[in-house]
């Protein structure tokens, strides 16, 4: 039984772009001033809270 390529190509595209993804957003916390990187991280709770809300929301 032989893999498609692209098969395994789908997963390491994946974990790829979410660690891309942390890292621009870890350095972007870091060159942010402190009180805007509490203002974001206090904020995130809510905005988490939010998509779920819009998740949970029957179209």
């Amino acid at each position: 039984m032989a893999i498609d390529p692209m098969l395994l190509l789908l997963p390491i595209a994946l974990v790829l772009g979410i660690l891309c993804a942390a890292v621009v957003c870890i350095v972007a916390l870091f060159r942010a001033n402190r009180s805007d990187t509490v203002a974001v991280v206090r904020a995130l709770p809510e905005l988490v809270a939010t998509f779920l809300r819009y998740r949970r929301r029957p179209r």
